[in-house]
């Protein structure tokens, strides 16, 4: 007992220095990571929130000389402001992505708000989308719930290989959530954009918004094996990262697609905040199934947490609230209508034609607007 007594007495109190050094370090290393995520998701904030109003003003621009993207047309392509809102918004993508290799997607996507409020404000002065008084308090919310969940986020795994990444991809859990995001987009695709594409803006930005936290997802993966490649471990040669690639290419390109149509359809100030609230909330659920951010932590910084991201969504219901209705062009309210239409009416015997600058008779015009607006 004796002989081993002193050796018991000298571990423990060799105990308390070794536990007191190494924690240390492991939190200071995790705030740097964090923090210099929570700078890049900064100006990635405020560089994709500054394209939302070019490629706005670029499509307009595109949509004034040939079909309007919210009508299938590709026009915008040729037009100059929409490539420098594309390579703004690629720039705010790239700091998004690096972004991610420093800190957990539960601590980044959050900062998107600021993308919210960049746009508002710019929409404001550039767009004449007036922003009212309420429209700046559902901006503030949105602020004080990302930054709460900022506070409250979960530190980020320390992953070695590109292959823990796929096991975690590969996981039932996170397998059944990928079959059914792809199931609902197919379903938003085939059935919802045809018939409510134009009048319901949930259409477009919930197939942003399923397909986006797949992309976000695959983009963490890549970004990690960035990261270790730059370490000296390559992760190139391993054929999962070129799946995780490819995944999100694909995902990122059907993504600016129906985000165009979106952005062409509707008013600027509300798509940006209900894109965010539901890409946000696609992002966290897919995060905390496939990387299971919040395995471990206390009830207290989930609560917190949760409660940050009702702060977010109740600024967007704020923000919807104030939305004010696009005027259509009146080429838009007539494109159902041929130009080239004239009316043959008889009356008293008598054929009379009516011609453009001609004055329809009161019954005939009451039937005419009844008939093409019912």
């Amino acid at each position: 007992m004796n002989t081993i007594s002193p050796a018991i007495n000298v571990q423990w109190l060799m105990a308390p220095s070794w536990l007191t050094s190494e924690p240390t370090l492991s939190t200071s290393s995790t705030s740097t990571n964090n923090f210099k995520g929570f700078i890049l998701a900064v100006a990635s904030g405020v560089f994709i929130g500054s394209s939302f109003i070019i490629k706005k003003i670029g499509l307009q621009r595109a949509g004034a000389s040939g079909p309007r993207a919210s009508t299938g047309g590709y026009g915008y392509l040729l037009e100059p402001l929409w490539w420098v809102g594309m390579v703004t918004m690629i720039v705010g993508e790239f700091a998004n992505l690096v972004a991610y290799i420093y800190a957990p997607a539960v601590l980044v996507t959050p900062l998107g708000a600021l993308s919210i409020i960049v746009s508002a404000i710019l929409a404001h002065f550039f767009l004449n989308e007036k922003l009212q008084k309420m429209g700046l308090l559902g901006c503030v919310l949105c602020i004080e719930g990302s930054v709460l969940i900022v506070l409250h986020a979960p530190s980020d795994q320390s992953l070695s290989s590109v292959e823990q990444v796929w096991e975690l991809a590969t996981q039932p859990a996170f397998l059944l959530y990928v079959a059914s995001t792809i199931a609902v987009a197919l379903v938003l695709i085939l059935y919802c954009e045809p018939r409510y594409g134009q009048t319901n803006i949930l259409v477009y930005l919930g197939i942003c918004s399923v397909i986006g936290s797949l992309t976000v997802m695959s983009i963490k993966a890549i970004g990690i094996a960035i990261e270790l490649t730059l370490e000296g471990s390559n992760q190139l040669g391993r054929f999962q990262t070129w799946i995780f690639l490819m995944v999100s290419v694909t995902c990122i390109i059907i993504q600016l697609n129906y985000l165009n149509k979106a952005l062409d359809t509707f008013n600027t100030a509300i798509v940006s905040p209900i894109y965010y609230a539901l890409f946000t909330s696609f992002t966290i659920l897919a995060s905390a199934i496939m990387f299971k951010d919040w395995s471990g932590e206390s009830a207290s910084s989930i609560a917190s947490a949760l409660c940050g991201f009702i702060t977010v969504l109740s600024g967007t219901v704020v923000l919807h609230s104030q939305r004010e209705p696009d005027l259509l062009p009146v080429t838009d309210i007539y494109s159902s209508l041929s130009p080239q239409v004239s009316w043959l009416i008889k009356a008293n015997g008598k054929t009379w034609k009516q011609e453009v600058d001609d004055d329809l008779f009161p019954d005939f015009d009451t039937i005419l607007k009844h008939d093409h607006f019912k």
